[in-house]
């Protein structure tokens, strides 16, 4: 695994700082552990980051201190460890006690009520932390994470390139009589033996009318002459995640299945086609799902048009509808603005129970100039 150069880590310190100040904070607690390896590198399962001013704490165990000190902390400025003693979170409300920095923000959708409480219960009457405990603070990290900066970006082109060569692959060996879970695992040895850590999430091998469950777990069903099958997988490199669908055709494919086949090729080209620095991921998601209604298959898609890239297979942006905002709740669809280095996964689909379904999926990043495709495998329906 490559370290990130110190100065782009200086680069996403400052970034992530400067949205502190713009909500009042002066440090924040990270606790998500791709948000900790965003700003400084270091993989491992378990740690804790405090981005204080002038410094970055990471608080971790035994069983990493050695690559912290080797690895990490030589590459990233400003890094200082401390060691658990005896547990994570007494040795962060021990730190925080003698902190002497007034509004430190924490990770809300990262620690739960019970950690919160004990933590909040263990600063109190603390001289430095009268000021206030713990500020809750929401997606500082993250909102930084969306726009890919240039190391990232080669991570990525790389593993799109490496997924579309096992795509190519996978898809010259899929064969009637096959079970969906004999696929499944052949997948997930290719994405191995083609250069990636491990698969992204759990393979999707949906054949016939298991093709309707946008999910479907790989089972006993056999392909079968006439299946449509939607094969959804992806890879994890250098930490990084693609995500690819196609759907093939086993034998020749009847008139509703070219019917659906062909809409949902439509919606994904439209979709990418509106693609542009500024545009709002609800007009790439309204141009996929025009395309679906015009056919007569817009109650047949089902979820968002798409989602961020990047350390996590899911993550902002998230490529869907807009919706109507609920008093007290995140809203459920934000009318994000696309910017240059910003990776998204464009897939739309159909599902038609008792019939099957048909999803096409690609990554996309958006550029100056407009968009790029990722991944690159044909897009035509395969017959195999």
């Amino acid at each position: 695994m490559a370290q990130p150069p110190p100065d782009l880590l200086a680069t996403r310190h400052a970034r992530v700082r400067t949205a502190l100040g713009r909500e009042g904070l002066d440090a924040l607690v990270v606790l998500h552990q791709p948000n900790i390896r965003y700003l400084t590198g270091f993989a491992g399962s378990t740690a804790i980051v405090i981005l204080a001013p002038d410094e970055l704490v990471l608080v971790t165990d035994g069983r990493y201190v050695t690559e912290v000190e080797t690895r990490v902390a030589p590459g990233c400025p400003g890094l200082r460890l401390v060691k658990v003693d005896p547990t994570y979170d007494a040795t962060l409300a021990a730190f925080l006690r003698g902190f002497d920095v007034p509004r430190v923000g924490f990770e809300s959708a990262h620690l739960t009520v019970k950690r919160f409480e004990a933590l909040t219960a263990a600063l109190r009457d603390t001289p430095s932390r009268r000021a206030g405990a713990l500020i809750p603070a929401e997606r500082l990290v993250e909102a930084a994470r969306i726009r890919k900066d240039a190391v990232e970006l080669e991570t990525l082109r790389r593993a799109g390139a490496l997924i579309s060569a096992v795509a190519r692959k996978v898809l010259g060996g899929v064969r009637a009589g096959q079970r969906e879970w004999e696929v499944a695992a052949d997948i997930d040895d290719r994405i191995r033996r083609g250069g990636f850590e491990r698969p992204a999430f759990d393979t999707i091998v949906a054949s016939g009318p298991n093709g309707a469950l946008p999910h479907a777990r790989p089972g006993e069903r056999r392909l079968e002459p006439g299946d449509l099958v939607v094969l959804d997988f992806g890879g994890v490199y250098d930490g990084y995640c693609v995500d690819i669908t196609r759907t093939v055709s086993v034998g020749t494919p009847g008139v509703e299945a070219r019917r659906v086949y062909d809409a949902v090729a439509a919606a994904q080209l439209a979709a990418v086609g509106a693609v542009q620095p500024s545009a709002a991921v609800t007009d790439v998601d309204e141009a996929a799902r025009a395309v679906l209604e015009a056919h007569g298959l817009g109650s047949a898609f089902s979820h968002a048009t798409g989602h961020g890239l990047g350390l996590e297979i899911h993550e902002e942006p998230r490529v869907g509808p807009r919706r109507a905002d609920i008093p007290g709740v995140p809203p459920a669809g934000r009318d994000d603005r696309l910017e240059p280095g910003v990776v998204f996964t464009v897939e739309p689909g159909a599902y038609l129970p008792g019939f099957g379904g048909v999803r096409i999926e690609d990554d996309v990043v958006v550029t100056e100039s407009g968009v790029d495709w990722l991944t690159d495998v044909p897009r035509e329906l395969l017959v195999v």
